[in-house]
């Protein structure tokens, strides 16, 4: 036999679905003629080294993509009312449903919530439906979360949402200011080809991170005080002659209001009131100064905000006034958090934008009806996210379609939304996944393709589109998001138009009306990707990267903007942007007086819906966590690694503490993983209060005033069940039946190979035989039973010819086992003695290099033993030497315990 009839390779080469980066992903499945017609045999994932976006570099979460594929817990069939059902049950209902409530109440009375995990191709006829058929603009997206703030402030200085600088700067920037961003942790790939670079690395940040760890100079301002901080670099620009008059004469207006608006921030006045020393500010300022190719990058730490627009657009002055922008090495750089995030501004997937980056102008309005022959054209801006839910509370919106996204996890005041949506009349939930926050919600449950399943483009922070290519079947019944819509708007009426037969067909569409009286004659425009609108299908899965503009004058794309100094105003200048700097409108008091930022782990995503699959991504941090400054801490009462609960006005939430001189005095962090779904009370955004940006609409979910308490645990355990009964437990515990709840005083689960490990803090020590006869409901059947009772703590054994229940418990969370070791009972013979299985675990070890599992206890060893540098540690033990993510812990390990031995 052939060696290609025993074995077979197909390699898609494809892009990331996590952050804005846009990593170019090598996918090979390989299959045997075993598994050819059934699974999906062995995915293994690769950077391409082909795509210029990461050049075969991949993180720890683009390297474990292989590790979140499989169909277990995936949505594989149309739910209605909580019944499984047909396709077309499922898609009667939704269309009868939105057209009754439209005719009923009008257009305005549905909304769409869309997400940057859509494909291009999703995002356009979802906004081509309700903008250009159903009448309405209420069609907004997670987007609103992370970066409309920096989509305002572009607009407002430089005319339109188009990004000036590529990635191609970082590598010639000599200095890189990184402005609320902990890119070591969340855009690891430019974090490294910054450090390759050889910049210097100055952080803004109010807390220490990762990436602060790495840089030459760290601010630590005190939080929201971003705008001062550059109001004063102008200042201080203006003053020591810094300015690129020239440019200000020749390409821009509004300098002197700015500059009049700047003057009262001194380096004293901005000292105090960022809480930085003078001379570390004095420091930043002749860095910047002196520095011609500067990069500012910036991202959530300013976008989330009540007054984020405004810093962006101190920023953007400071670039302007030195006319740093559209050159190598330089430029305002905002990094987008999302793979598609660009996309769907593109499209017009913000509720304030129209269609190919138009606004809502009446000349707008005619063009874009005219270019898809639609009759009824939305007439202006509809809802922004916070509007939009705030409506779908107060009866105003009675029907909302939310796809690919959970917002009763993610919008501040989350567990308000996710009241509003349980009393909404329809809710359509159409997901990846069976079981998210959001689709408990829903009444009708639409199952979707997912990464590895779906085809289109995405376009990253560069401005780079590329496509995201299907290497997988569809699952069950599981449809693509344009297809789904389609069908929709096939049964709403509206067939002609939205009868699209592939991606390229929509892509086409979108690239033609990206150029559509697009000139400076009629409307001039940034994006504009009218080369390709007449692309082949062979051209479309084929398709090179490329960034925007592409058209007739720039048919291979345009790697930098504004070289030329013309902007996409209507006179062609960049504006200046007087600001007045503001304080958070989330003040502290005396009834809660702590700040509480938050933001992204290393090894984590959004809410965990793809992540939280991969076993490896849960090693570095598996639980909700509280960073705290060890002042606060002695001041609470609170021990490193204690259960606390934080409280707003809004709300409340748990985590285990992490005792830390990386927070300030005053503020705390948690990460915004966790939901209540994946443990109790763990969702960080039902804290906030909806504040919102008054230009851009987006919530401030950064600066959030808090109170903490220590909480008091009688035991620990750690509870090892396979998936029927570990759903079963969590079902219960999700209801919040009472009699565990007697018990538990918090829980968190986390999935294993063959089934799940909930992590329990217990009130009194429960009655684990009740607990079994609940979950394995036995009947006359029976479970064989092992217990033993130590003075460190009880410990239980139920097994058939399997192990099926199995828990350790003990009155020092420290002093649980191994979480690995316990694990393998799920995929391991049952022992000829069972008993074996409770027997002394050694405790477990943090793991810091997630790739190679190499702990922080390995590391500390490899240290005291001599190792003294990062590449040192590699060469001994591997850390830090496949995806780079955990190099910044390294360091931080060197540092400390190497301070600590010469002290």
């Amino acid at each position: 036999m052939a060696l290609t009839e025993l074995f077979s390779a197909h390699r898609s080469c494809t892009t990331c679905p996590y952050c804005g980066v846009g990593c170019g992903v090598a996918a090979t499945r390989e299959t045997t003629p075993g598994n050819q017609g059934g699974e999906e045999g062995v995915i293994r994932i690769q950077g391409d080294d082909q795509h210029p976006a990461n050049k075969g570099k991949l993180c720890v979460k683009g390297s474990s993509l292989a590790d979140t594929l499989g169909n277990h817990g995936r949505l594989l069939k149309p739910q209605l009312h909580g019944e499984e059902c047909d396709w077309e049950t499922a898609l009667d209902f939704a269309a009868t449903k939105l057209r009754e409530t439209i005719d009923e109440h009008g257009p305005d009375s549905v909304a769409f919530y869309l997400s940057g995990q859509l494909l291009t191709e999703d995002y356009y006829v979802a906004n081509k439906l309700m903008k250009g058929y159903v009448g309405t603009a209420n069609v907004d997206t997670n987007s609103r979360l992370c970066m409309s703030s920096a989509v305002a402030a572009y607009k407002r200085s430089l005319g339109a949402d188009a990004v000036p600088c590529n990635y191609e700067d970082l590598d010639e920037a000599e200095l890189v200011v990184l402005i609320g961003s902990n890119a070591a942790w969340t855009h690891p790939i430019l974090f490294q080809r910054m450090q390759a670079a050889n910049a210097k690395l100055v952080v803004v940040d109010p807390r220490g991170s990762a990436t602060s760890e790495m840089a030459d100079l760290h601010l630590a301002i005190s939080p929201g005080s971003d705008a001062a901080l550059f109001n004063g670099l102008l200042h201080y620009l203006t003053e020591f002659g810094a300015l690129d008059q020239a440019f200000i004469d020749n390409h821009a207006e509004n300098f002197s209001d700015t500059l009049y608006a700047a003057a009262e921030w001194t380096p004293e006045k901005v000292a105090d009131h960022c809480s930085v020393e003078l001379g570390q500010l004095l420091e930043f300022y002749e860095l910047f100064r002196n520095t011609e190719k500067t990069i500012s990058f910036y991202s959530q730490g300013v976008n989330q905000s009540s007054t984020g627009t405004d810093k962006n657009n101190t920023i953007i002055n400071c670039h302007l006034a030195t006319g740093r922008i559209g050159k190598p090495g330089c430029g305002p750089f905002s990094i987008t958090g999302q793979p598609n995030a660009m996309g769907g501004r593109e499209v017009g997937g913000l509720a304030n934008m129209l269609a190919a980056h138009m606004d809502f102008t009446e000349e707008n309005i005619d063009r874009v009806g005219r270019f898809w022959n639609a009759s009824n054209m939305a007439q202006g801006p509809g809802l922004k996210a916070v509007e939009l839910f705030n409506a779908v509370e107060s009866g105003q919106i009675k029907a909302v379609w939310i796809m690919a996204t959970n917002p009763a996890v993610s919008m501040p005041d989350a567990r308000r939304v996710a009241n509003a949506l349980k009393n909404c009349p329809t809710v359509i939930v159409s997901d990846c996944v069976g079981d998210t926050d959001t689709a408990r919600c829903a009444d009708l449950l639409l199952p979707a393709t997912t990464w590895g399943e779906k085809t289109g483009t995405v376009t990253n922070s560069e401005r780079r589109v590329s496509r995201q290519k299907g290497f997988l079947p569809k699952p069950g019944e599981a449809r693509h998001d344009w297809e789904i819509i389609c069908d929709v708007a096939k049964r709403l009426g509206f067939g002609e138009a939205f009868d699209f037969q592939s991606p390229a067909d929509i892509f086409r569409e979108h690239a033609a009306l990206s150029g559509f009286e697009n000139n400076r004659e009629q409307a001039r425009r940034a994006f504009d990707i009218s080369a390709l609108a007449n692309i082949s299908d062979h051209e479309y899965d084929f398709f090179t990267p490329v960034q925007w503009p592409v058209n007739a004058d720039n048919p291979q794309g345009t790697a930098r903007l504004f070289s030329d100094g013309n902007f996409y105003t209507p006179n062609g200048r960049a504006r200046f942007v007087a600001v007045q700097p503001q304080s958070p409108k989330q003040e502290t008091r005396d009834e809660y007086p702590l700040v509480l930022n938050s933001g992204r782990l290393r090894d984590q995503w959004h809410t965990m819906t793809r992540t939280g699959r991969a076993r490896q991504l849960l090693d570095h941090s598996e639980a909700p966590e509280l960073h705290v400054h060890p002042q606060e801490a002695e001041k609470f009462g609170i021990q490193d690694e204690q259960l606390v609960r934080v409280e707003s006005e809004k709300g409340q939430f748990f985590g285990r503490a992490r005792v830390t001189p990386s927070q300030k005095p005053g503020q705390l962090f948690a990460p915004i993983h966790w939901s209540d779904s994946l443990a109790h009370n763990a969702t960080v955004s039902a804290l906030a209060i909806p504040f919102t940006d008054p230009f851009s609409g987006q919530p401030e979910l950064k600066q959030v005033a808090v109170k903490v308490e220590p909480l008091t645990a009688h035991s620990y355990a750690c509870l090892l069940l396979r998936t029927e009964a570990a759903e079963e437990l969590h079902s219960r515990l999700q209801v919040g039946e009472a009699k565990l709840f007697e018990t538990i005083l918090h829980w968190y689960r986390v999935p294993v190979e063959g089934g799940y490990r909930f992590e329990l803090t217990l009130k009194k020590q429960p009655d684990w035989q009740a607990l079994a006869d609940k979950l394995f409901k036995l009947g006359d059947k029976q479970l064989n039973r092992k217990q033993l009772q130590l003075p460190s703590g009880e410990r239980w054994l139920l097994h058939s010819e399997q192990m099926e229940f199995l828990v350790f418990t003990s009155a020092e969370w420290h002093s649980l086992p191994d979480r690995k070791t316990l694990e393998n009972a799920l995929l391991e013979p049952l022992p000829d003695a069972p008993a074996k299985l409770l027997h002394d675990v050694p405790a477990g070890a943090q793991m810091v290099c997630t790739c190679l599992q190499v702990s922080r206890k390995e590391i500390e060893s490899a240290i005291a033993e001599g190792a003294a540098s990062v590449d040192e540690l590699g060469e001994l033990l591997g850390c830090g030497t496949n995806c780079g993510s955990c190099k910044p812990e390294i360091s931080a390990l060197l540092n400390t315990n190497l301070a600590v031995a010469v002290g």
